[in-house]
C-alpha cells in the first residue's frame, strides 16, 4: 500500500488530502482561525452546574459555553482541581508531579455538584469541537498525545494498544515504560510504538513531559477563558498519527508550511525526510494530483463503484443512512443471491472510506441488499469490520439485521466535511440563460486590454477550459494567443484547467493572484 500527502495551503485554511494508492481516502481542513481544536487546553470558568442532567457547563471563550459531563470528569479531577490552585495560588513551584500528593479518585456514579462548583476555575481539555448550534465537549481528563506513547498527569497506569497483538511486545513495552516515567504520569502506549528502542521511547515521553511543563508555565498567569496549550495543527497531527513506511511521499504547495512540517519530520522521523517535497506547479496542486476531480466524485449524493452499482447517501439530524444500489450489476449472469453478495461487499469497502472522507459521526445506518443465507450475511459483517479496522475513530458495528441493516455509530470531535459539488454556473449565475458563446473571445480580448493597457500588468496568465485554452492556442502562427501578443506587445501565458467550467475564465497576475476585473 502506498500512502500520499497532498496539502494544499490556502490564505484562510489548509487542506489536507490522505490518498492511498492514488485514491482519495481522508480529507481535512484547517481553518486558519480556529481556536478550539480536539486537544487544545483551556482555562475555564465554571458558568451553571446542572444536577439534573449531572453536568455543567464551562466558559471556555467560545459563543455557546461548552458542556462538561460528569463522566467526562475523568476519575483523578480532584486531583486536577487541586494541582490548579496550587499552581495558580503560587503554592506549587514545580510542573513535576514526584512530590505531588493525589486525592482520591472520585466516585463513578457520583454528583458533579459535590466535585466542582458555579465560578470555580478548571483546566479543561477540547474532546469534541464546536459542531453545529452546540459549544465545544470537553473533558478533565487530560491528555498529551506523542509519536509513540499518550501522557496522561495524576496517574500512574500503563496501558498498552490492543492492536499490539504479542505478549512478549506488550509486556517489553510495559517495563520499558515503567522504568522511564515519571511517577504520578500514566502512560497509553501507541501501536506504532511495537518494535521501538528505549531511546525512542524516552525521547517522546520528555517531549511531552515539556510540554506538560509549558502547559504548567502558562497557568501560572492564565486568567479563565485562555488557552494553555495548543495542539499541533492538522497536518503534524496526522503525520504524527499516521506516518509509517507506506508513506512514500508528501507534496506542500507553500514553502513556509514545507519549512515547518520538515522540521516536525526532523523530530519524529529523520529517515523520512526525503519524502517530503514542495511543489512549485503551474496548476493548482489539487489538479495536478486528481484531488479536485476525486473530490467532485465522491463527495455527492450519489457515490457510483466499479461493478455499476451505486450508494445514495443521505444526512437528517438524528442520523446518516446509506443505501446500496446494484445499479447495471443488477444485469449479472449471476443468480440474484450471488449477484447482491457481490454488490454488498464491494459497497461495504466503499462505505467505509466514506465514513472517514466525510468524518461522518454518530448514528450510520446502512441498507444493504438483502440477503437470505446467514452465511452470507456473516461474510458481509466481518467485511464491514475489517474496512473499518483502518479506520481511526472509535466506533461500534452490530451485524446485520432482517432487515439487511447494518447500524454503525462513529465518535463525532469535528464538524462534518460537507462539500456541495453541484455549481451554480458562473456564466449564467443560476438564471438558465447566458451570453452568445460567440461573444466568449470578445470578453476575454477586452479584459485583456484593460488589464495590459490600463492596469499595465506584466506576466499575465489567462486561465480557462481545456476545450476554450486548445482553441485559443490552434494553429503556431496564426493562434488567438500569438494574435494578442502581437496587438498588446505581451506574452499572454494560457493555462487549461479542468476543474473550470466550459465558459469560466479567470486572469492570474505575474505572482499567481486573481486580477479582478
Amino acid at each position: 500500500m502506498n500512502n500520499e500527502l497532498i496539502i494544499d495551503s490556502r490564505p484562510t485554511e489548509v487542506v489536507i488530502a490522505l490518498l492511498s494508492n492514488k485514491r482519495l481516502v481522508e480529507l481535512n481542513r484547517e481553518k486558519s482561525n480556529n481556536n478550539f481544536s480536539v486537544g487544545d487546553i483551556y482555562l475555564g470558568r465554571v458558568k451553571k452546574v446542572m444536577p439534573g442532567l449531572n453536568a455543567a457547563f464551562v466558559d471556555v471563550g467560545y459563543e455557546k459555553d461548552a458542556f462538561l459531563h460528569y463522566l467526562d470528569l475523568g476519575s483523578q479531577a480532584a486531583s486536577l482541581n487541586k494541582y490548579t490552585q496550587l499552581v495558580q495560588s503560587g503554592n506549587l513551584q514545580t510542573s513535576d508531579l514526584t512530590s505531588f500528593k493525589l486525592e482520591k479518585e472520585i466516585q463513578k456514579d457520583g454528583k458533579i455538584g459535590n466535585v466542582i462548583t458555579s465560578n470555580q476555575q478548571i483546566l479543561i481539555q477540547i474532546a469534541k469541537e464546536p459542531i453545529s448550534t452546540k459549544g465545544p465537549r470537553i473533558t478533565t481528563e487530560i491528555s498529551l498525545a506523542g509519536r509513540y506513547i499518550v501522557l496522561i498527569p495524576f496517574s500512574d497506569k500503563i496501558s498498552v494498544s490492543q492492536k499490539i497483538k504479542t505478549n512478549d511486545e506488550k509486556n517489553r513495552l510495559k517495563r520499558l515504560l515503567a522504568s522511564i516515567k515519571p511517577k504520578n504520569f500514566g502512560v497509553i502506549i501507541r501501536t506504532v510504538a511495537e518494535g521501538k528502542s528505549v531511546a525512542e521511547l524516552d525521547s517522546d515521553l520528555n517531549d511531552l513531559i515539556s510540554k506538560w511543563k509549558t502547559c504548567f508555565d502558562a497557568l501560572k498567569t492564565a486568567q479563565p477563558a485562555q488557552k494553555v496549550l495548543g495542539e499541533i495543527d492538522r497536518t503534524s497531527a496526522i503525520l504524527r498519527d499516521l506516518l509509517n513506511a507506506s508513506f512514500n511521499s508528501i507534496h506542500i504547495n507553500d514553502e513556509k508550511l514545507y519549512e515547518e512540517t520538515k522540521l516536525y519530520l526532523q523530530t519524529i522521523a529523520p529517515d523520512k525526510e526525503k519524502i517530503l517535497k514542495l511543489y512549485k506547479g503551474p496548476v493548482p496542486i489539487f489538479d495536478n494530483f486528481g484531488v479536485d476531480r476525486q473530490i467532485k466524485a465522491l463527495f455527492g449524493k450519489t457515490v457510483t463503484m466499479k461493478s455499476g452499482g451505486y450508494l445514495i447517501v443521505e444526512h437528517t439530524e438524528a442520523l446518516h443512512v446509506i443505501d446500496v444500489n446494484s445499479g447495471n450489476r443488477a444485469k449479472s449472469d449471476k443468480n440474484q443471491e450471488s449477484n447482491a453478495l457481490d454488490v454488498n461487499l464491494e459497497a461495504a469497502v466503499e462505505v467505509a472510506i466514506q465514513l472517514r472522507l466525510r468524518d461522518m459521526g454518530g448514528i450510520i445506518v446502512v441498507d444493504f441488499i438483502d440477503l437470505h443465507s446467514s452465511e452470507n450475511r456473516k461474510l458481509l459483517f466481518e467485511k464491514m469490520r475489517d474496512e473499518m479496522s483502518k479506520d481511526r475513530a472509535k466506533h461500534n458495528i452490530l451485524p446485520p439485521s432482517k432487515f439487511g441493516l447494518i447500524q454503525i455509530t462513529r465518535q463525532r470531535v469535528r464538524p462534518e466535511m460537507n462539500i456541495v459539488t453541484v455549481e451554480k454556473c458562473p456564466t449564467c449565475d443560476g438564471s438558465g440563460e447566458i451570453q452568445a458563446s460567440v461573444l466568449i473571445i470578445d470578453q476575454i480580448e477586452n479584459n485583456l486590454r484593460y488589464i495590459l493597457k490600463e492596469q499595465n500588468e506584466v506576466g499575465v496568465t489567462l486561465c480557462v477550459h481545456p476545450y476554450l485554452e486548445a482553441y485559443i492556442t490552434k494553429g503556431l502562427f496564426s493562434s488567438l494567443r500569438r494574435k494578442w501578443k502581437n496587438k498588446f506587445g505581451r506574452k499572454i501565458k494560457v493555462r487549461a484547467v479542468s476543474s473550470y467550467n466550459f465558459l469560466e475564465y479567470r486572469f492570474l497576475n505575474k505572482n499567481e493572484d486573481e486580477i479582478k476585473v
